[in-house]
């Protein structure tokens, strides 16, 4: 059975994985037949309340948050390696920019958590695909803009796009529930959240750029 890792940063929208993109996910890779191997860093975030988007000055720890989409069963990401994993998935949410980089702060400017740099580039090395969505994208520009200049996609966010840009890599825009595939380096982007209004376009889009990870295995 094929494993694809994916990448959590956390459980919520506005301080951790997106909820929705990450289950759809996990489905869309259960649905393909593969297993997915769940992970995150062991970092600390800062509690967002989700009613009134207001940071309450509480701390948590990443993978603690996560393993509740996970139902428990993660993993340290140090602990992992690109030899065990077929293809790696990054869902988006702002934790993807903000607790597995700083994009959100710092744009093209931004630092990667070390572990999380450390196993995209085995992964892409490896020449091992690579599927990113919503704003994890720019995290993936991040990390090997410089050395790959992949083509990727957040949507049609032009702020975003550019700041993207400027990492090397090259933005291209997409509609929601289609995806943009970089075949050269084995990535495939699609946007999610940052353009879908109805949690349907999320799952078509999330459920096409899935199957198309696995295809490039």
């Amino acid at each position: 059975m094929k494993k694809i890792g994916v990448v959590l940063s956390g459980c919520g929208v506005y301080d951790g994985s997106e909820i929705h993109e990450a289950v759809f996910t996990l489905l869309a890779i259960d649905r393909q037949g593969c297993e997915a191997v769940c992970m995150a860093p062991q970092v600390e975030l800062s509690v967002v309340n989700h009613l009134t988007t207001q940071e309450t000055g509480e701390k948590r720890g990443v993978i603690e948050e996560s393993a509740r989409i996970a139902r428990g069963k993660i993993r340290d990401i140090k602990e992992v390696t690109a030899t065990e994993l077929d293809a790696i998935i990054f869902p988006g949410g702002f934790g993807a920019a903000k607790n597995l980089c700083d994009f959100a702060m710092k744009g093209s400017a931004a630092s990667v958590n070390t572990e999380v740099a450390r196993l995209l580039k085995e992964m892409a090395a490896a020449k091992k695909p690579i599927g990113a969505v919503c704003i994890a994208p720019a995290l993936i520009a991040a990390v090997l803009g410089r050395d790959y200049s992949p083509t990727v996609t957040i949507g049609t966010d032009d702020g975003t796009a550019a700041e993207i840009n400027k990492t090397g890599a090259v933005h291209q825009s997409c509609p929601v529930t289609e995806f943009v595939v970089d075949r050269k380096n084995k990535l495939v982007t699609s946007p999610a959240y940052m353009l879908a209004t109805r949690i349907s376009e999320v799952a078509d889009g999330i459920d096409n750029c899935v199957k198309e990870v696995i295809s490039l295995i």
